[in-house]
């Protein structure tokens, strides 16, 4: 085990537990942007007492997962925001471990509207047409338990609910894809995470201030992890647009989802105000609350 810059401890090799004791503890599987080849993918690990989920599982995650302890075939709970590979590419592996070697199906969070695009237009092609059943392919459900999405009433951004044992998730649009959007509206079914109620993270969106004015008003957030890229423009939110946010904001935002070239924009993240970038394989936990 190492420590970070800050004092936070990175595990090693085989440490990370699906476990622990019933504080919230959210680990980076990796951190790095789709391209990235020093930091595996942004996927992150949230553990709760004995209940856990995966948000997203990239083409890489399968690796990163095997080399922390946790492989795929121990994660019995997945939550996806949208397709591009670096979220979605590791569940082909998912899917027919599960199906070919444990003979279970792992429990999913997905909001009802993507869930048909997450099928079709992502995961059918590597495992529909492995077997034919009555005459047909397979179908989704066959491979995936879905656990319950509830709709919430009066909230922004379509947002909706989800429970995993004792862990709460909920699911909101953001302005991802693609670059022509002009909101979360007419941008491609894609979804950041609050994360019991505490903590928000973005996964990809473009820089989008109301989303945050709004959401952090309401929750009062105690950490934010932020989508972030070192160039303007694109699909991802700049460093230095996210530098304009209020300080309260930014005191408590660690930025994700980066570049390689993360390591020589430390000191500009510092001077903008951030609390620093996201570090892989490190734990950050929120103790139970105070009754």
């Amino acid at each position: 085990m190492m420590e970070t810059a800050d004092g936070r401890r990175t595990l090693g090799p085989g440490e990370a537990a699906l476990e622990n004791d019933g504080r919230l503890s959210l680990l980076f599987v990796g951190a790095g942007s789709a391209f990235s080849k020093k930091y595996y993918q942004n996927n992150l690990l949230v553990v709760k007492g004995t209940d856990h989920a995966l948000v997203d599982c990239g083409t890489r995650a399968p690796e990163a997962l095997d080399l922390l302890g946790v492989p795929v075939t121990k994660i019995e709970n997945y939550v996806v925001t949208h397709s591009h590979a670096d979220h979605s590419g590791g569940l082909e592996e998912v899917m027919l471990l599960n199906r070919y070697v444990t003979k279970r199906r792992p429990r999913i969070v997905v909001a009802p509207r993507y869930a048909r695009h997450l099928w079709k237009r992502t995961l059918a092609g590597g495992a529909a047409y492995n077997e034919r059943k009555g005459g047909r392919w397979l179908r989704f459900d066959e491979l995936w338990e879905r656990l319950p999405v509830r709709r919430i009433r009066g909230a922004d951004r379509e947002r909706q609910v989800a429970t995993v044992g004792g862990i709460e998730f909920q699911l909101f649009r953001t302005m991802h894809i693609p670059d022509s959007a002009s909101s979360w509206r007419d941008s491609s079914p894609s979804y950041g995470v609050v994360i019991d109620r505490r903590v928000l993270y973005t996964s990809d969106t473009r820089f989008d201030p109301g989303m945050l004015a709004d959401l952090d008003a309401e929750f009062g957030f105690e950490a934010i992890f932020h989508d972030c890229q070192f160039f303007p423009g694109g699909v991802h939110a700049f460093i230095e647009d996210l530098g304009t946010l209020p300080p309260a904001i930014k005191s408590k935002t660690r930025l994700m989802h980066y570049g390689d070239a993360m390591d020589g924009k430390r000191a500009r993240a510092a001077e903008l105000g951030f609390a620093g970038f996201v570090e892989q394989w490190t734990p950050y936990e929120f103790p139970v609350p105070s009754t």
